[in-house]
């Protein structure tokens, strides 16, 4: 192609677009081209040069009248043979620029991973999609791609093109959307962006999608960043992991926000590093077995906690950057606490320089607002059924399993996805096919998402956060389910609360609502969770919630926590819920911890630790969550006294807990419940004990059941109840058990093998005992499965 007229407006279409910043694919004009066997022709567009040389061969190039088109025409041999040549253009103030021709480099990626990434199956997408560093023919730089179908042009900016679209526009490839330019001499660390032409010829400055780190808000430009040479030292946990019995294992998660879990004296954040430590430190010392973070995807708004997530391939830059998570992740595998992610496919934010209309049209979301809409969140949907936006965010819950060791995710909002009409009225959503109201698209993302996880990283959990009675959430994709590992028990969490928040004297009018939760606790894996969403927005805090003057309230605290940790399911508790946090959760500031000096709010923190360790060392408490097997009532019928009673029972059925629970504050003495043995059963758990701050009624360490026939089983305990408390008692028929006489004549059974542990210092002789299980010092391991 001949250079042209000296007029811009005559020149050939081809440059013209590259000039006017709209052509397709600026290979076509750009770099060294043949004219005939013998003699070449290179072009270089330099926005602001005022001069440019070839810098081997020492050629200058000459400028296109009227525009920043820089050219030289003449023997292939005056190259010297070289496929990559330096260009060096010096501006108007005399600056000095040598890169490498970005336009001499070949199509670097490849037809087989479009094809999968056009067919929504590369699990990986996110190592060809994005900023990479690459070396390529011997030289460093790095590979840009990005997937735009509905752009006219697509142009990589940043500081080392001043932010002009003009300087660097990507080649796309062919039919598959996606855009692409290997961008030599680059250094990790700089800043960068595309700029995209739509179809109406409208410019969009947009950050990649698939971007690895970003800069911390206000500011969002994208960061090149160099292949991580971080070390892992987690070897024998995620060895562990891959043969994990989580079903029959204790998982006890502590959820925690980041950015208001501790910070530093001057109220600002802490690193992941040092967040690492001090989370470590704390799950150990409160026998939490897994930490659930807040989403900590980068997103612009600290408002959203998270949850309005514009990168969903690299960690906020809030807490520092990604080595610094992934040694947050790495220190606590070391200390045996697993982490699980916060993770959001159900909805994106508006925010103009992310996904929306990223190449000016509806491209990740649904172009009509009857589906591509979340009105409660303002927010927008995801296009599920559009197979490069299902492997987006496929291979954004891969990365995080796979580049951060993660493990598991927490899936936000699951209801949302499944219903076409989740909060709308009617008019304002679209059936499927079939005329109904299920998200089949939604469905299918869902599944495969559960399944290629799985498949991928064994011994990884998937936890739905599902509101609704959508059937086998938590079932095998084979069996028809959607394929997670458990999901959340909100019916329980809303039940439980809404009863316990009554009067005492009124509790009996709505046993119900404790009782109901049992009719389907065993339909699926269910966990039990007083997450964040149940103190914020007007709910109060854990503590303030519960009815009465302070004793009262502290002590329904109690009782719920024991009632939640004997409960059939896995456990989860927010930040500041396990010292009993006096006011709501704010986002912007650090837990109340100075609370912990008070008497009160230390028992609550205690007995949540101790309820974590006799969850965790008790195998009838962890090993049949998830089938009737584990559990059987003793008694669910006693309304009028506001009492339940139930036993957990093993795996093997070789160990019994018996459960007792008094919601009114009226202590009662001599309460029967039928147990299946006789035998000894010892006081493992009094939520009543002076330690917890409570009024020490209790069993005086344990019980000798008697041969009286009680609620249809043929041995009963007589026990003391105390007011707003719960009692387990452990069936030990091993146990040797020596009795002698108090100062009433009573007989006093008197332990002679087991003791509460050292934390617990209420004496299980005089009244109300502490959990007396031996404390194992750790956090449990992920084959810490008692079969």
């Amino acid at each position: 192609m001949p250079i042209g007229p000296s007029s811009p407006s005559s020149l050939p279409e081809p440059l013209l677009r590259v000039i006017e910043a709209r052509h397709h694919d600026p290979f076509e004009v750009l770099g060294r081209h043949a004219v005939d066997a013998d003699t070449v022709v290179v072009r270089a567009y330099l926005p602001q040069a005022e001069r440019a040389r070839i810098n081997e061969a020492g050629i200058d190039l000459t400028r296109v009248p009227g525009t920043d088109l820089f050219t030289w025409e003449g023997p292939a041999d005056q190259l010297q043979g070289r496929q990559h040549y330096q260009v060096t253009w010096y501006d108007r103030q005399g600056r000095v620029e040598t890169r490498h021709d970005p336009y001499t480099f070949g199509p670097l990626l490849g037809d087989f991973d479009l094809h999968l990434f056009g067919e929504g199956r590369h699990w990986h997408a996110y190592r060809f999609l994005g900023a990479h560093h690459r070396t390529i023919d011997g030289v460093e730089g790095f590979q840009f791609a990005v997937w735009a179908p509905g752009a006219k042009r697509v142009s990589v900016i940043g500081e080392f093109n001043n932010w002009d679209g003009r300087a660097h526009p990507m080649r796309v490839r062919g039919g598959s959307g996606v855009w692409e330019l290997f961008i030599p001499d680059l250094a990790p660390g700089g800043l960068y962006k595309f700029e995209l032409r739509d179809g109406g010829g409208n410019v969009h400055v947009k950050i990649d999608p698939y971007a690895n780190a970003y800069q911390e808000r206000p500011e969002n430009a994208c960061i090149l960043t160099a292949p991580s040479t971080y070390r892992w030292g987690d070897e024998q946990w995620l060895a562990r992991r891959a043969g994990y019995n989580w079903q029959h294992s204790p998982l006890s998660v502590y959820e925690v926000h980041l950015g208001s879990w501790q910070r530093d004296e001057d109220g600002n954040f802490l690193n992941y590093r040092e967040l690492a430590t001090r989370l470590a430190d704390y799950c150990v010392e409160m026998g939490f077995t897994h930490i659930e973070l807040l989403p900590i995807t980068e997103h612009p708004l600290d408002a959203s906690w998270g949850y309005q997530a514009t990168g969903y391939f690299a960690p906020t830059a809030r807490f520092g950057a990604p080595d610094d998570f992934r040694s947050f992740v790495d220190t606590l595998h070391k200390r045996n606490i697993g982490v699980l992610l916060d993770w959001v496919p159900a909805h994106f934010p508006r925010d103009t320089t992310a996904l929306a209309r990223f190449d000016g049209s509806a491209l990740y979301e649904h172009a009509d607002p009857r589906q591509g809409e979340h009105k409660d969140w303002g927010t927008l949907i995801f296009n599920f059924g559009r197979h490069e936006v299902k492997n987006f965010l496929l291979s954004s819950a891969l990365y995080w399993l796979a580049e951060y060791h993660i493990d598991g995710l927490r899936v936000d909002a699951v209801a949302s996805m499944l219903y076409l009409d989740y909060s709308r009225e009617d008019g304002e959503w679209i059936p499927n096919k079939y005329g109904g109201n299920e998200n089949l698209d939604a469905v299918d993302f869902l599944r495969q998402l559960n399944t290629v996880s799985h498949e991928q990283h064994p011994g990884s959990l998937m936890v739905a956060e599902e509101s609704t009675a959508w059937p086998q959430v938590s079932r095998p994709t084979y069996l028809g389910g959607l394929g997670f590992s458990m999901k959340w028990n909100m019916g329980w969490m809303h039940d439980t609360l809404a009863y316990m928040e009554k009067d005492p004297i009124y509790r009996h009018y709505h046993h119900d609502l404790l009782t109901f939760g049992l009719l389907y606790a065993f339909t699926e894996n269910f966990v039990l969770p007083f997450s964040h969403d149940e103190v914020v927005h007007g709910k109060r805090s854990m503590l303030d919630k519960m009815p009465g003057d302070a004793w009262q309230k502290f002590a329904s605290l109690r009782l719920l926590y024991t009632f939640m940790f004997t409960y059939p399911g896995k456990k989860l508790l927010f930040q500041g819920c396990e010292f009993a946090q006096g006011q709501e959760w704010d986002f912007d500031a650090a837990v109340d911890w100075y609370l912990l000096d008070r008497p009160q709010h230390q028992g609550i923190k205690q007995i949540v630790a101790d309820l974590n360790r006799l969850y965790r060392n008790l195998p009838a408490l962890h090993e049949v969550d998830f089938d009737s097997a584990g559990f059987e009532w003793i008694d669910c019928h006693d309304s009028s006294q506001s009492v339940l009673s139930y036993l957990r029972k093993s795996k093997n059925g070789k160990q019994i807990v018996a459960c007792a629970f008094n919601f009114t504050p009226v202590p009662r003495e001599n309460y029967r419940i039928g147990v299946p043995f006789p035998g000894y059963y010892r006081e493992a758990m009094n939520s009543d004990a002076e330690l917890y701050g409570g009024s020490n009624v209790g069993n005086r360490g344990g019980v000798v059941a008697e041969p009286i026939s009680w609620m249809g089983r043929p041995n009963s305990i007589p026990m003391a109840l105390p007011p707003l408390a719960g009692v387990v008692m452990v069936y030990e028929p091993d146990e040797s058990v020596d009795t002698d006489t108090d100062t009433a004549g009573a007989v006093k059974p008197k332990l002679l093998v087991a003791s509460p542990t050292p934390t617990a210092a209420a004496s299980a002789e005089d009244s109300g005992s502490a959990a007396g299980v031996a404390d194992d010092g750790a956090g449990a391991t992920p084959a810490a499965a008692a079969d």
